[in-house]
């Protein structure tokens, strides 16, 4: 006889069993999830307090998210502690939409590294967006009438005090000028002194004659800088008096070379020239800020960001002592707000070039394997990010980088460094949208290289910089580079030296990618340059400057340069190969230096232009070579530095090279497709595919 009680029994055990078995697997699975990755939250809601276990405070109150990201990085040093300094599971720190106000730098030690397997990412939660500021919005103002206009005015007691100074402000997330005269275009130095005039050219001045009613003795003009472009940098040089009889104004420093005549200059942070909507200027004495409105900002409604902080991170590690901070990942971040000024030490306004001493926003020293990726670096008074001594295998990816007092970013130092561990290379930026720079520190570039290797910079985006794009290099002449071997591809740059609303060329002496020194290895391939231009001289696309050697330029389109499309001011044995150069305003191709080597070979490209000479520069000793080349010069006859076609064959250059039209489809639209009837096949020259040009995923090009 069936037992129906026996049967239900076991039916109900079985059925518990299962469950249990669920409960169990949704446990181990729990406790996987938790052992693949540690998961940390931080909110601007948060509380320094709590666990930072949870993304949003509990409705107690008495758990939730961090309120710092220093906390989650001391949270990650706890957890590391407990597991003798390693990590054992990848670790999340997701940080919250809302402004992060940074009383001091964030600091990263080797103490606070990832591994390879256990990387540590401080990312966005979700879509929001948190920014990191190094700024203080200011409140409490109250309308006023200066020089007849309305203004708002505050006060600011740290600088009234001494503590504190600032030469930059943001109103509603925009970058407002400092009071300038004039408020657009610039003035022109008249004259210098007799004892200025005998002085050579590496000597700056404290001083110079202007035109007369350029400037005036205003009550405030101790407070006011003079910002002067000479050769291919600006020097800040505070005024210390003006004689309206002479015309002549004093600086307390020098500038950074010998003015010249003619060398352009503003004024600003002049109460007396506060006199345009936008305008501000902060008086060191008494710690008085004004702003004057534009039409639409009301008082109150009106969010005015000074910044406090010089850096926002610092990656501190120890490469003297093999210790590096590692494996960390800063992800779809915004980094915005800070100053940075010269020393009151320093007797000279500016540097050599490129505003070399101008640090990055984001520094690191000893950093490998770190990445900043999707992030964006907007707003900052200085270079974006620096990454110098000892830094290796870092990346730089997708990240949008602008409205920059200096330049985008420095990869490398000025010196060569003898221990491993203290060199830096190998460093990848690709993708990045970098532009809007140099908008204080005039001469600052997009990308810098110093004395570092094989570092890939590819499918950039860098535009409107008032000196040059992209800067590889920092020995003049033959003597000891560390910068070889770097790969330069797929990057779109232009607007150098002139800016997309017309402002400039205020500097000489540029290029859309320039180097320095022997870089055996170094390849510039497949970039597009446009729109480069020099005020006096040098504006040039490609610039092999002082003693640039063994390196590659191949399958490059340059067009629209004030100077020339390639230009070598001395080297050896480089290879420029395939490129096209059009529409050099004063001549195409340029070469400074005769040395008793080679220079360059020059094959397979393609030069068209409609104005201006082939050739400009030091031709007459022949050490360099031309061939398989195509010209094509419209309405005149084309001359080689003074001689003819045939006579330019006879001294073994272009002997297989071409004067003909190339057939481009439309060049002065920038179209430099080839069409197929075109006689470049002929001599072995290839049609450049730009389709790879610019960041993967934006269209630079229509």
């Amino acid at each position: 006889m069936f037992k129906w009680d026996i049967f239900i029994l076991c039916l109900f055990i079985l059925v518990f069993l299962i469950k249990c078995h669920k409960r169990v697997y949704a446990f181990q699975s729990s406790v996987n999830t938790v052992e693949n990755s540690i998961t940390f939250y931080v909110a601007p809601n948060g509380n320094d307090a709590w666990s930072g276990k949870l993304p949003e405070p509990n409705e107690e109150g008495t758990d939730g998210p961090f309120a710092t990201i220093s906390r989650a990085r001391d949270a990650i040093r706890e957890l590391k502690r407990q597991y003798d300094g390693t990590l054992k599971q990848p670790v999340n720190i997701f940080i919250r939409g809302g402004v992060y106000f940074l009383k001091e730098p964030l600091i990263f030690t080797p103490e606070d590294s990832g591994t390879r397997e256990y990387p540590i990412t401080y990312t966005a939660y979700k879509e929001e967006v948190p920014i990191i500021s190094g700024g203080e919005v200011i409140k409490n103002w109250k309308e006023g009438i200066i020089n007849g206009k309305k203004i708002w005015e505050t006060e600011i007691p740290d600088v009234r005090r001494g503590r504190y100074y600032f030469h930059q402000i943001w109103v509603n997330g925009q970058r407002r000028l400092r009071a300038r005269h004039p408020n657009r275009g610039y003035f022109q130095i008249a004259q210098l002194s007799e004892t200025a005039l005998k002085e050579p050219w590496e000597i700056g001045q404290l001083g110079f004659y202007f035109y007369k009613g350029d400037l005036k003795a205003w009550n405030t003009i101790t407070e006011a800088d003079i910002v002067v472009m000479n050769r291919w940098v600006e020097s800040h040089l505070p005024i210390e008096r003006i004689d309206e009889k002479s015309n002549f104004v004093c600086a307390s420093r020098r500038s950074v070379f010998h003015l010249d005549p003619g060398d352009l200059y503003y004024v600003e942070n002049c109460l007396e020239c506060l006199d345009s909507p936008g305008e501000w200027y902060l008086e060191r004495k008494t710690g008085k800020f004004y702003y004057m409105p534009e039409p639409d900002e009301k008082i109150g409604e009106t969010e005015i960001i000074i910044p406090r902080l010089t850096q926002l991170i610092r990656i501190e590690g120890k490469p003297e002592e093999n210790q590096f901070v590692e494996h960390i990942k800063f992800s779809k971040l915004t980094f915005s707000y800070t100053e940075w000024w010269f020393p009151e030490y320093l007797e000279v306004g500016g540097f050599a070039q490129a505003d070399i001493g101008v640090p990055g926003a984001i520094y690191g020293e000893g950093a490998h394997y770190c990445t900043f990726e999707d992030c964006k670096m907007a707003h900052l008074g200085s270079y974006a990010i620096e990454l110098s001594r000892g830094c290796q295998n870092n990346s730089i990816i997708r990240c949008d980088i602008f409205d920059l007092a200096g330049g985008g970013i420095k990869i490398g130092e000025t010196v060569c460094r003898d221990k491993e561990t203290d060199q830096t290379g190998n460093n990848v930026i690709s993708d990045c949208h970098i532009y809007n720079g140099g908008l204080i520190f005039h001469s600052a570039v997009g990308i810098w290289i110093g004395q570092s290797y094989k570092n890939i910079i590819s499918h950039n985006h860098i535009h409107d910089f008032y000196y040059t794009g992209i800067s590889i290099g920092w020995t003049w002449g033959y003597g000891q580079s560390f910068a070889y071997g770097n790969i330069v591809e797929f990057n779109h740059i232009h607007h150098i030296g002139i800016l997309s609303d017309g402002d400039g060329p205020i500097l000489s002496d540029m290029g859309g990618i320039y180097t320095l020194g022997i870089q055996p290895g170094t390849t510039i391939q497949f970039n597009l340059i446009h729109d480069i231009a020099g005020l006096r001289y040098g504006g040039w696309g490609i610039y092999f400057d002082e003693g640039s050697s063994y390196i590659l330029a191949e399958n490059n389109i340059v067009y629209n340069t004030t100077h020339g499309g390639f230009h070598q001011h001395y080297g050896a044995e480089n290879i420029v190969r395939n490129n096209i150069f059009a529409f050099g305003r004063d001549a195409q191709i340029q070469r400074t230096r005769p040395e008793e080597h080679l220079s360059f070979r020059f094959e397979h490209n393609i030069v068209y232009w409609e104005e201006g000479e082939l050739l400009a520069g030091k031709w007459d000793d022949f050490n360099f070579m031309f061939d398989y080349n195509l010209y094509w010069c419209k309405g005149d006859k084309i001359s080689f530095c003074n001689l003819s076609w045939e006579e330019w064959q006879k001294r073994g250059m272009d002997r297989h090279s071409l004067i003909a039209d190339p057939l481009f489809e439309n060049p002065r639209k920038g179209n430099f497709q080839i069409r197929t009837n075109s006689p470049i096949k002929e001599i072995g020259i290839v049609p450049i595919d730009l389709s790879k040009i610019g960041p993967r995923g934006e269209k630079v090009l229509e």
